[in-house]
């Protein structure tokens, strides 16, 4: 069972356990009696479940119950121990006739335990990890709050059936039930009101971009993010490649003939390709047409220096309608990248606001692969409108014909926020690249599904056939590329179904290496636990996506040193997947789910960490800046799933490290 599954299973037990306390009070005040004992006994046996479930999970890893074991649990044994012990010989003995009242304090310890029950579902749902003393707080305070006010409740019942004179001689222990339950709901709305300030007090920070001091022992002379900028200059041999790219709202035509509303970099959509030879020198001047919340043009998985990155608020400020800024670096990385706005990346990126960018190696030639007039070398940036998938501007299925014999090779770009499934059929393939990154000696495979992460990319190199290959995309062989041998003359090939082909693990594909260093002996360890909680989000409470149990601005810098080997895992409590995505450094993976990676090794930008699972990886801090680390799920990003990387002593000069930039 996965450790997805054992959370949603630990969910429905704990709900379980919820209608069965609540069910054994309600049944208990109805005087159901023994209905109600079966409830309770119910109740105690799903108690019990909730324990072996939680103990399981705690196998995959303490983030997934600590909440559980530090307050839930705790919580609801007590409550449920006390239900147990004065209500049970009550409704046992009661059980043989229905009608009679039971004391209040039966119903009322049995409503407690629900309340309790009900505390222990609610904290992981709305609370997220880590467990804190606001959480406590106010979980304790809330069950308390429900006990004192069912007491009351049914203090009030028993006091409406007695008779006058039962009525006045009850009058006293009446007015001291009232001062007790006075001093009950104080102390409970004092807890609570301590934990919900706790809750929002302001966070601290490792750094800033103008506020606390580095850390003691820090001496270095601060390094501003506009100073660190690229070369202006090709490398001898290299050439200049200029580009203007503005950014305006437009009506784009598909090949199918649908019209979307889009957001372009000239008028187009995707942008126009950008492409160049390791060596030369690349110059974007991006101006901005009309799109009123600002642009910016970030080069996603190209290590750039931190001052082109294109992150508004942290590395520039954003093009404002009739503005512009200019992008230098030196494409010194082969392979398959693209590039997209990050000023309000959601919704500007789903809108159009992409390219992609292809460097080539110096000889000019894909890796891998020998001079040959015959390739076919496609860039394929996935992107969705109004629910259509499309391969460039094209929806559907598009067709190119290749020489048999000639070699292919199929640049593979998901611009999404979701994965994508990719297939090929027709012929055996190898993985060239991840990301842009080559792999070591990867093998031939045929009859595999291949997930794409939103933002990753994927270079599938073949050889072409004398019969028809198809690229089919999400498993739907109408949607995709059709590449038909030059000269066939035949109908339409058909396409196998691909639905039930197995998922190729990249962590086992291909031969291992030595890495450039020993993520064993890491200078810095940081741990990311991605969850959903209620959370401060650009100044204002939300139901954020948070990490560490904080939305952005409020998640604290991940603090390094030029030179360090870093190291750190990801982990999913959430029931949802989060590509996660490291600016300027491609990161080395390590593990998944504490099982190490056994290919080649796997060097990527973008990783899919999916519901339940922990990642952990390793990088060099050789890019020096102040840099995004976020979930590529840009409604995830822009919902609070982001935060900083931070090199010591270096600054912005933007609106500081917390600016409200978009994801």
């Amino acid at each position: 069972m996965t450790t997805a599954q054992l959370i949603l299973l630990d969910h429905a037990v704990a709900l379980l356990g919820v209608v069965s306390w609540f069910g054994a009070g309600v049944t208990a005040a109805l005087r159901r009696h023994r209905l109600g004992f079966g409830l309770l006994v119910a109740a105690v046996l799903v108690t019990l479940a909730r324990v072996a479930t939680v103990s399981v999970l705690a196998g995959r890893g303490w983030w997934f119950v600590a909440d559980k074991v530090l307050l839930g649990l705790p919580l609801l044994g007590v409550a449920g121990a006390t239900a147990v012990i004065v209500a049970g010989p009550r409704l046992r003995a009661s059980a043989k006739g229905d009608g009679e009242r039971l004391p209040a304090r039966c119903v009322v310890a049995l409503l407690t335990a629900a309340y309790a029950a009900l505390a222990a579902l609610l904290v992981p749902l709305l609370a997220g990890y880590p467990l804190t003393w606001s959480t406590a707080l106010i979980a304790v305070s809330l069950v308390s709050a429900g006990a004192v006010l069912t007491s009351r409740v049914m203090a009030r019942e028993a006091d409406g059936e007695g008779t006058r004179e039962e009525t006045e001689l009850q009058a006293a222990p009446t007015r001291r039930r009232f001062v007790s339950s006075a001093v009950g709901a104080g102390v409970a709305v004092g807890a609570g009101a301590t934990g919900v300030g706790l809750l929002f007090r302001s966070p601290e920070s490792f750094v800033t971009g103008g506020g606390p001091a580095h850390p003691a022992g820090s001496h270095h002379r601060a390094t501003s993010v506009a100073d660190l900028r690229g070369l202006t200059t090709p490398a001898p041999g290299g050439a200049t490649r200029r580009h203007v790219l503005t950014a305006k709202k437009a009506t784009v035509r598909l090949e199918s003939g649908h019209e979307i509303d889009a957001w372009t970099y000239n008028g187009q959509v995707p942008g126009p390709a950008i492409t160049a030879t390791q060596g030369d020198l690349i110059e974007v001047t991006l101006r901005n047409g009309d799109i009123e919340d600002g642009v910016t043009l970030h080069w996603h998985g190209y290590d750039v220096p931190c001052g082109e990155d294109g992150v508004p608020g942290l590395t520039q400020r954003p093009v404002t309608p009739g503005g512009e800024f200019v992008y230098r670096f030196r494409a010194d990385q082969a392979g398959t990248y693209w590039y997209h706005t990050h000023e309000s990346s959601d919704p500007a990126v789903h809108k159009g606001l992409y390219g992609t960018l292809v460097v080539r190696p110096r000889d000019g030639r894909p890796a891998g692969e020998g001079p040959d007039p015959r390739e076919v070398d496609l860039t394929l940036p996935v992107h969705t409108f109004d629910g259509t998938a499309v391969l460039g501007n094209r929806d559907g299925r598009t067709t190119h014909t290749a020489a048999p014999g000639a070699p292919v090779r199929l640049r593979l770009i998901n611009t999404d926020s979701d994965p994508h499934r990719i297939a090929l059929t027709g012929t055996r393939f190898r993985i060239e690249a991840v990301d842009g990154r080559d792999l070591n000696h990867p093998g031939q495979v045929r009859d595999v599904g291949l997930r794409m992460p939103a933002g990753g990319r994927y270079d599938l190199v073949f050889t072409m056939p004398d019969t028809a290959v198809a690229l089919v995309l999400d498993d739907d062989p109408g949607t995709g590329v059709l590449l038909r041998p030059d000269g066939a003359v035949d109908g339409e090939p058909r396409i196998e179904d691909t639905s039930d082909w197995p998922e190729l693990d990249l962590l086992a594909y291909g031969t291992p290496a030595r890495a450039p260093f020993d993520p064993d002996s890491a200078d810095r360890d940081f741990t990311l636990v991605l969850d959903r909680a209620i959370a401060m989000v650009d100044g204002a409470p939300a139901y954020a996506q948070t990490v560490n149990g904080r939305g952005h601005p409020s998640i604290p810098d991940l603090l390094v040193t030029e030179g360090d080997v870093v190291r750190f895992k990801v982990v999913n409590r959430s029931l949802e997947t989060h590509p996660w995505h490291l600016h300027g450094h491609p990161v080395l993976i390590l593990s998944r789910d504490g099982k190490p990676s056994s290919g080649s090794p796997l060097w990527v930008d973008t990783f899919d960490v999916r519901a339940g699972e922990v990642w952990e990886v390793a990088f060099k801090a050789d890019n020096p800046g102040i840099w995004m680390n976020h979930c590529h799920n840009l409604p995830h990003a822009e919902q609070g799933m982001m935060l900083l990387l931070s090199y010591d002593s270096v600054t912005t000069p933007f609106g500081g490290a917390h600016a409200g930039h978009g994801g």
